[in-house]
């Protein structure tokens, strides 16, 4: 059955696509709900997203062992991000992960629910634990601050590098004084939560609103920003998703090995865009330099501040100083200028005194 969120129902409410079907991509005001959302003053219905519930006493330790972030200390409350990663390294899943009193809850694609669940449930053994999928349960509302008082609240850890993580774009971030809150209700609770959120001035935006935000926070999306080759160097999700001292899991080889003497074959790079054409590149999009294609857009949106942006996917050694060109299906072509989210040098750390690395607690 398709998902179909009750807030579809509001006034001016313009229906998603893709994997924000379900939801409302924005409400009548694409802009200015970018803007209140940006401000504190707008939440965003999120509940197209899934949720996987870990429990048992041996949860912690359980998914430590399978996940690229550590997971075995984790208090209630607690917010972070983790990966699962193929055994060649690439991204199987991203979760937004958040501990409560007696659980691990997983949010992720919705898509992505019932594999993840699957998998985890595959990996049981004869641990004391059990995995659910509870996205027909839970639904996410997004915000720069949370708004709804008592709620299960996830705080995204992103851009801040976290302890055994490491930075492949330096120190200096948009992001860094930027917060990101994502709050579980009950799904049958959404909108009488949301109606009493409006009575206090809070405002809807729609998903439009929220990929803006995104982008201009260089944040990658799974699905958007992955593909079946990706690693996390090549989006810079080490600084969030990956502890790099924490043992051994699926994937860590390929994670040590190019972090310390390779180099990821590709780098995510936010781009300003031209906007002469007067429409955003879709997803797809060829990125080229000479006349050559050397990536591709993942995610574009026109920000309420700094007009049309992307997100792309280009060789890693390409110049960060050169303009490059987007070349759409239609054929239309116009320039776009790059700022570096992973560096060109990224990788190869051993004997190099870079980067931004946190040693491990004890």
């Amino acid at each position: 059955m398709t998902y179909l969120s009750a807030l579809l129902q509001r006034p001016g409410a313009v229906a998603g696509t893709g994997r924000d079907a379900g939801v409302a991509s924005h409400y009548g005001s694409p802009l200015p709900e970018q803007r209140a959302l940006d401000r504190g003053l707008a939440v965003a219905d999120l509940s197209q997203l899934g949720v996987v519930k870990v429990t048992g006493e041996d949860r912690g330790r359980w998914l430590h062992s399978l996940a690229s972030q550590a997971l075995n200390n984790l208090k209630p409350g607690d917010s972070t991000r983790s990966l699962f990663l193929t055994i060649q390294g690439r991204i199987d899943f991203d979760t937004k992960v958040l501990e409560t009193e007696d659980s691990t809850l997983l949010i992720t694609e919705r898509e992505s629910a019932a594999p993840l669940a699957a998998f985890l449930n595959s990996m049981r053994f004869m641990m004391r634990v059990e995995v659910t999928d509870e996205t027909d349960h839970w639904a996410v509302l997004g915000a720069r601050k949370a708004l709804v008082e008592g709620a299960l609240t996830w705080v995204d850890p992103w851009p801040h590098v976290g302890i055994g993580g490491f930075s492949y774009s330096g120190p200096q971030h948009p992001a860094e004084d930027t917060t990101w809150i994502e709050q579980l209700i009950p799904l049958e609770e959404l909108d009488a939560t949301v109606a009493a959120l409006q009575a206090q001035g809070v405002s809807l935006a729609g998903t439009t609103a929220v990929e803006a935000l995104r982008i201009a926070d260089w944040k990658p999306r799974f699905g958007a920003e992955t593909d079946e080759k990706t690693i996390p160097h090549e989006l810079d999700l080490l600084r969030t998703s990956v502890h790099l001292a924490k043992g051994c899991y699926k994937g860590q080889e390929t994670i040590a090995r190019v972090h310390n003497l390779g180099h990821p074959p590709r780098r995510l790079v936010f781009l300003h865009l031209d906007g002469s054409e007067h429409t955003l590149p879709e997803p797809g999009s060829e990125v080229h330099l000479d006349g050559r294609n050397i990536g591709k857009i993942t995610t574009s949106a026109l920000h309420y501040e700094a007009g049309p942006i992307a997100l792309a996917l280009i060789k890693r050694a390409v110049d960060p100083e050169a303009t490059l060109e987007i070349v759409e299906e239609s054929g239309a072509k116009s320039p776009a200028t790059q700022e570096v989210i992973v560096s060109t040098d990224a990788g190869q750390v051993v004997g190099r005194a870079k980067g931004f690395i946190k040693p491990p607690t004890r």
